[in-house]
């Protein structure tokens, strides 16, 4: 059976690329606080923006898909769910708010695990959720001529249950040592998780939940605010490149974790810098809501579409903002780029 000895991490894995990244992360940690007393009313709002992003992004990544009407109605609990894809992303929802509300509670063993699993199933018909693999799985690819491709093969079926149950007990027992930086150790968890590939069904959306879950219990809770799994989607070829990487040699006890701790590491830290833009856009309190609108277009590179402006100031209204726009386009302070669903703005430099 694989090896589980979390204790010597920090040995194995610091290098100058990773103290930074730390070192960079543990200096947002410390801001967060001052950030959530701040703004309390605002962020609840990036709160609800986030679910919805983020419960969107994993299923995607997993090719579950819905329009994002129905994604915004199914995350708010404003309709019930009419085929296969929107019952996953349903269970998504629910375990995803089970962590926002009661991540100081849950100990990550391996019942606990399958709990969280069985919910991410609770709306679908058949007994998929709450149990591991009865079957031994493979983890492929498909190439452009849709000729399939072993990258891994995972921990069989009959071997599963003692391997979950050493490898979460070993994580426990390291965790509450506080001998191992978290922001280390976390990492290191979740790709043993995706090797051992514990169910027959879900585990990616299961890793990126478990990920979400250790983080707020170590005072990470960026991806309240700021979705982590859309930022995971946006870089999925890397992360596709990087997990086999990093999972080469892992059933020999010979893999390296340094790549997926190195990208891990860089999306939370993006999700901070995002998360902390945005809290700099909300600095400016004192000004109206359109003043604020404005503010984005002198910050902001690029085209922005309505749509980004409100992530950016999820407390304005749809309507304030298209007013504000319609203002700032008549000052020639912006200029109206494409049309229909792909109607964006930019600044006018001459302004």
């Amino acid at each position: 059976m694989r090896l589980f000895d979390y204790n010597n991490i920090d040995e194995k894995f610091f290098d100058k690329e990773i103290i930074k990244l730390l070192t960079e992360l543990h200096e947002y940690r410390g801001k967060q606080e001052l950030y959530m007393e701040s703004f309390p009313d605002v962020l609840e709002a990036m709160v609800r923006v986030a679910k919805i992003q983020s419960t969107g992004a994993s299923n995607r990544i997993e090719g579950i898909y819905t329009s994002d009407k129905r994604l915004d109605e199914l995350v708010e609990e404003k309709t019930e769910p009419k085929n296969r894809n929107e019952e996953e992303i349903a269970g998504y929802r629910e375990v995803l708010n089970t962590i926002h509300e009661n991540y100081d509670y849950i100990v990550p063993k391996s019942t606990v695990i399958l709990q969280l699993h069985r919910d991410l199933y609770i709306y679908n018909s058949d007994s998929t959720g709450g149990n591991f693999k009865n079957v031994d799985n493979i983890i492929e690819e498909k190439n452009e001529f849709g000729e399939k491709k072993i990258r891994f093969i995972p921990v069989p079926a009959y071997l599963t249950k003692d391997t979950m149950e050493l490898m979460c007990n070993q994580f426990v027992e390291t965790l509450n040592k506080q001998s191992v930086d978290p922001l280390l150790l976390i990492p290191v968890f979740i790709l043993d998780f995706l090797c051992v590939h514990p169910f027959n069904d879900g585990n990616g959306r299961m890793s990126r939940l478990l990920t979400l879950l250790l983080l707020y219990q170590n005072m990470y809770i960026v991806g309240k605010y700021i979705s982590i799994e859309m930022l995971i989607e946006n870089t999925k070829d890397s992360y596709y490149e990087i997990l086999q990487l990093s999972s080469a040699g892992w059933h020999e006890n010979a893999n390296d974790y340094k790549p997926f701790i190195k990208y891990y590491l860089g999306v939370l830290l993006a999700a901070y810098r995002v998360f902390s833009s945005r809290v700099e856009t909300l600095r400016n309190q004192g000004l109206t809501k359109s003043e604020r609108v404005k503010y984005v277009f002198k910050t902001k590179i690029g085209k922005i579409s309505k749509s980004d402006i409100l992530k950016l100031c999820p407390d304005i209204s749809v309507t304030t903002i298209e007013k504000a726009l319609s203002e700032l386009l008549k000052e020639g302070f912006i200029i109206k780029v494409g049309g229909g669903r792909s109607t964006a703005y930019i600044k006018n430099d001459n302004c």
